[in-house]
């Protein structure tokens, strides 16, 4: 049965070599991860600022760390996790108008 983390996104600085679609494929080999999104935010002379978000089961963040580290990578921030038996989903709520 599915469960432990099951989405982690970071915000991750990396060079330009590898390039993304390396990368991608570099964390899609580690047998926890099921899917991969990796998106460009910013990009200067030297490095390209970028949010990964990993699906998978039991994702191991040490893993997927190490991953990152050997490509250079930098982990700025956890922005989210998701863990336990199914997704929940963000709830956006609305302040009443005064």
């Amino acid at each position: 049965m599915p469960g432990g983390i099951r989405r982690i996104v970071l915000d991750v600085l990396k060079p330009h070599t590898p390039r993304l679609t390396d990368l991608a494929l570099m964390l899609s080999r580690d047998a926890r991860v099921i899917g991969v999104n990796l998106s460009v935010k910013e990009v200067d002379a030297n490095t390209e600022s970028i949010t990964i978000t990993l699906e998978g089961d039991n994702l191991q963040f040490d893993s997927i760390k190490e991953i990152l580290e050997a490509a250079g990578a930098v982990v700025h921030s956890i922005d989210q996790v998701v863990a336990g038996k199914r997704f929940v989903e963000e709830v956006t709520l609305h302040p009443e108008n005064s």
